[in-house]
């Protein structure tokens, strides 16, 4: 069961990865910013279980900025680095 949980983690990572690449995703919309941040929680949880101290660090990261990410488009802000919208 553990490796099918690893398994679907990754699957989602990939299939937003891919999708962007195939532009049928985009990598600043929420589809893309969700899914990678569910699959690298579910990733972050696996590694923790194992202790696996490298694969926490990327796939925690990954997902904090995922759900970062997601909280400042929510906000109305953009890309970091972008100009913000007048009145903001």
């Amino acid at each position: 069961m553990y490796d099918v949980v690893q398994i679907v983690g990754s699957l989602l990572i990939l299939s937003a990865f891919v999708g962007s690449l195939l532009g049928r995703i985009d990598a600043s919309g929420y589809r893309y910013l969700v899914v990678n941040a569910v699959g690298s929680a579910i990733l972050t949880v696996t590694a923790i279980i194992s202790r696996e101290w490298g694969f926490i660090m990327l796939e925690g990261v990954w997902a904090v900025v995922s759900v970062y990410t997601i909280v400042r488009k929510a906000r109305g802000g953009g890309r970091p680095g972008e100009p913000q919208p007048q009145g903001a």
